[in-house]
């Protein structure tokens, strides 16, 4: 009698992409929301009637009376977040990555980017952080931004980064906008000796044969790629860059000088993310060199459970793992 398969299944829509057995923090921003509010009077939250999915619901209970509640309308949060900060509160409002980026961009453009006010955007289920398909996976949300001026762009690892992020973002004159990873986040970058600063990459661990560019989540799949590629005597390194928007330069032109294989790794679509970012950023300094993307596929993706998904579009580390051998 044979043994029956095991099925992979999760949440489609707020599944947890943390490891079996993996350290993980319980909503770190919404905590760490609540610890900046206790400091500052003058942070308010904002919510699109989805402030359990966006772990606002940590700050909303702590502070009722500094939360507020826009219901299913993007762009009015948007706008009210504008007119906050335009008596001098420091927002945070929070909906999913597609809303705040599809839905109501003029309004982050216009009422908020272009007077560069304090307003800070958070998304949650950014990239293939979900199984519902298109209509909730923000894989061009990065894209969508970009060319916003005055606006500052975090795509966080893990909590630690989160929870060092969000003071520091509001400490940051301007707009900004955080992927949010929520719900049981995996805490990784502790182990690093890593802290998160504004605008700077951080090498992670060093290499001599392949250097990995990462961003966001796919920063914990490029440490556990290192690590089982390690045991065929590869030896990388990973060059976090928690800042998608200012871009830390300096950083890739410093650690790509060499000759190793470079890999840009993130949770976002080929087109308009991490690797255009540092191939634009090689180019512009007169570095030709090949690089290889790991990418979600420029196209609207499947639904379904999130570790098939991964695996499916190369995301896994399983699947990282054999793209770095291949190209050796």
């Amino acid at each position: 009698m044979s043994t029956p398969t095991k099925r992979l299944t999760t949440s489609a829509m707020i599944a947890s992409f943390a490891d079996e057995g993996q350290r993980t923090a319980k909503a770190p921003f919404g905590q760490a929301l609540v610890r900046l509010a206790r400091e500052r009077t003058d942070v308010v939250g904002l919510s699109a009637d989805l402030a359990k999915y966006t772990d606002m619901h940590v700050f909303r209970d702590a502070f009722p009376e500094r939360f507020f509640q826009m219901g299913m309308a993007e762009q009015v949060m948007l706008g009210a977040a504008a007119g906050l900060a335009e008596v001098g509160l420091v927002p945070f409002a929070s909906t999913y990555s597609v809303f705040a980026t599809r839905r109501a961009y003029d309004f982050l453009c216009l009422d908020i980017a272009e007077p560069s006010l304090n307003v800070n955007v958070v998304g949650a289920l950014p990239g293939l952080t979900t199984g519902y398909g298109p209509s909730h996976q923000a894989t061009e949300d990065l894209a969508i931004l970009r060319g916003m001026p005055n606006l500052t762009i975090v795509d966080p690892c893990d909590s630690v980064d989160i929870e060092q992020a969000v003071p520091a973002l509001a400490a940051t004159p301007g707009p900004t906008y955080m992927r949010l990873l929520r719900g049981n986040v995996p805490t990784v970058l502790d182990e690093y000796d890593y802290t998160f600063e504004l605008g700077k990459a951080a090498l992670l661990r060093p290499g001599r044969d392949v250097l990995m560019i990462s961003t966001g989540l796919m920063t914990m799949r490029a440490l556990q790629a290192a690590q089982r590629l390690e045991r065929d005597h590869i030896d990388v390194a990973v060059l976090h860059t928690p800042t998608i928007k200012p871009f830390d330069t300096a950083a890739v032109l410093r650690e790509t000088a060499g000759d190793r294989l470079v890999v840009t790794l993130e949770n976002h679509s080929v087109v308009g993310g991490l690797a255009e970012s540092v191939a634009s950023c090689l180019a512009f300094a007169g570095r030709g060199r090949r690089i290889v993307p790991v990418a979600l596929p420029d196209e609207f993706l499947a639904a379904g459970a999130l570790p098939t998904l991964h695996d499916r579009y190369g995301l896994s580390v399983d699947a990282v793992t054999a793209r770095v051998r291949a190209e050796l």
